[in-house]
């Protein structure tokens, strides 16, 4: 593990702490599920740190120092609230009808985030799937699991790091890999030139609401969410029957691009306005494998999230 150097004057800290902005980011985004509390944690961790400076005195690495600060935050967050998840984590898939619509509360669900600037950040370790598995182990577990496997900390530093021991790190770390290995997750490679066709191939048939060419997209068993109702779909069926039934009125949209989200594309999706133009309708989050789409996954809380992707408020037409 990189550290930086303890020799941190007072004056020089502001610069320091937003060296650490990204990573703390990323890291409190995996513990939290969420890119707006994660940036809350990471507020609350800087003033925490400015606040205790005059008692840090060098004793440890700045790096570690913050990491420790962001860990209790989180923990803090989390105390006494239930999980953040995807509505495939809360029950069956069903049919595709109006009917079964149902909201839940903005605190429910799992949400993007931009991929972030660091290149360090490994893509697999912000996927939707992947932070929503994480939200099934206990907070310290969860921590454990980061910062161990996926920021690649010693176990001494984490036992450290959370004021425990190695052996109760090792033993959270081994109850967490058997949860996490029961999520089946399947690692992802990079986009490539077939990929970024297969996109572009995406982009026109959905524009142009052309049901042969996004049965040919599609594959068999792909599902599709749209929080923040709790109903999801599975198989190309029931998402076309969707798409050109309950979910006609998307007929006719724009789709514009955007950063990736969680390591996935991602899109703006902008349905025809009443009085002309185009309106916000959803932050379309894209998975693909074996040259097919598997997984669509229709974010509705445009207000918030297309701010946070710099996508534009509307659409002229």
């Amino acid at each position: 593990m990189q550290e930086t150097s303890p020799t941190v004057a007072a004056g020089e800290l502001e610069q320091s702490l937003e060296q650490h902005r990204a990573e703390l980011n990323a890291y409190c985004y995996r513990m939290l599920g969420s890119p707006f509390e994660s940036e809350d944690a990471v507020q609350e961790t800087f003033i925490r740190a400015w606040k205790g400076f005059d008692r840090f005195e060098g004793r440890a690495a700045l790096r570690s120092w913050l990491y420790r600060i962001a860990t209790n935050v989180c923990l803090d967050m989390l105390s006494g609230r239930e999980r953040r998840a995807r509505p495939m984590d809360l029950g069956p898939a069903r049919e595709p009808i109006e009917a079964n619509l149902n909201t839940l509360p903005e605190v429910t669900w799992i949400q993007p985030m931009p991929d972030p600037v660091d290149a360090a950040v490994q893509r697999d370790t912000i996927r939707l799937a992947f932070v929503a598995a994480l939200q099934h182990l206990p907070p310290r577990q969860r921590a454990v699991l980061i910062l161990c496997e996926v920021l690649r900390w010693q176990a001494t530093e984490v036992a450290e790091l959370l004021d425990s021991s190695v052996a109760s790190v090792n033993s959270a770390l081994q109850r967490a890999r058997a949860t996490l290995e029961k999520s089946d997750l399947s690692a992802t490679a990079p986009l490539g030139d077939a990929d970024r066709e297969l996109l572009a191939r995406y982009v026109d048939a959905f524009q142009d609401y052309d049901v042969d060419a996004l049965t040919s997209l599609i594959q068999e068993d792909a599902k599709q969410s749209m929080p923040p109702f709790d109903l999801w779909l599975r198989g190309r069926d029931d998402i076309l029957t969707w798409w050109f039934g309950p979910g006609i009125g998307c007929r006719g949209s724009r789709l514009v691009p955007t950063v990736s989200a969680n390591g996935s594309p991602a899109y703006g999706q902008y349905k025809p306005a009443p009085g002309g133009g185009y309106e916000p309708w959803a932050l379309q989050v894209l998975e693909l494998s074996g040259g097919r789409f598997v997984e669509f996954t229709f974010f509705l809380d445009t207000d918030t999230l297309f701010p946070l992707f710099g996508l534009p408020a509307r659409l002229e037409a």
